[in-house]
């Protein structure tokens, strides 16, 4: 997949995993819409970009379908789409308060919440990128496109309290060769990434003592991920025409505790 004049879409494109691989995609020639709710950020990053900024909620068909319209208004069908909106919560399945005894259920409108952000919006986004990849013709290498998506490590070594985010991000690996396999025919590549303790704005809020403790149970390199590195590694997915349907850890040999 060639860059230069490419349009791309990033989801979550505003902050962190996205917004560093907008910024790649962006050096390397693309042009990048960007996806988000958080409108200043994201008008922000687009102007820096030269890009365009869409205000998008992934859970609803007629927010992504007015992004899709708006971005290929403005830069043509994309050929690229890197899906790193997402959320998360922690609660346990059921849980018993310490000091009142009393007990509850995990709420499924918490769990909900999560899955149709992280699991079906992301779907929403490959099932309306594709089709719109459809329309194009193939390039020179047979390609009309090429996904990245984002999934985590608590994919496979989900923690207490990650019932839900964990049932997501497996979701997100558990349809990436299926789909794959329906797009094979077309020319349009997915992988995902399965990133580990990454330097986003999720963990940014933590204290210095405790991001440094995280940082500590990595195995090698003893730090948190930087968002480049993400972006280097769905780079690679998008350039390389025979990176497909796979899905890959980037975690610093990290395997998550219990807790």
């Amino acid at each position: 997949m060639k860059f230069e004049g490419t349009a791309a879409v990033v989801t979550g494109g505003a902050s962190g995993l996205g917004a560093a691989t907008a910024r790649a995609l962006a050096a390397a020639g693309a042009k990048v819409a960007l996806f988000d709710l958080n409108a200043d950020k994201g008008e922000a990053l687009a102007a820096e970009l030269g890009g365009v900024f869409c205000k998008v909620d992934v859970r609803s068909d007629a927010e992504v379908d007015a992004g899709f319209e708006k971005a290929r208004a403005a830069h043509g069908q994309e050929r690229i789409l890197v899906n790193c909106a997402g959320v998360g919560n922690a609660f346990k399945t059921a849980s018993r308060d310490k000091a009142t005894g009393e007990i509850k259920a995990f709420p499924a409108a918490a769990f909900d919440w999560v899955i149709q952000v992280n699991l079906v919006g992301t779907f929403r986004c490959i099932a309306k990128a594709a089709a719109g990849m459809l329309t194009l013709e193939p390039d020179e290498g047979g390609e009309r496109g090429a996904i990245v998506n984002t999934a985590s490590a608590a994919a496979e070594d989900g923690q207490i309290g990650q019932a839900a985010y964990s049932a997501s991000k497996a979701g997100i690996v558990g349809m990436t060769l299926p789909i794959a396999r329906d797009l094979s025919g077309e020319g349009i590549r997915i992988n995902t990434i399965l990133p580990g303790l990454f330097d986003t704005p999720l963990l940014g809020a933590l204290p210095d003592h405790v991001r440094g403790a995280l940082a500590a149970t990595v195995p090698f390199p003893k730090r948190l991920g930087n968002p480049v590195d993400y972006a280097s590694l769905a780079m690679e997915m998008l350039r390389n025409p025979y990176f497909n349907g796979e899905d890959v850890r980037l975690d610093g040999a990290i395997r998550m505790a219990p807790r």
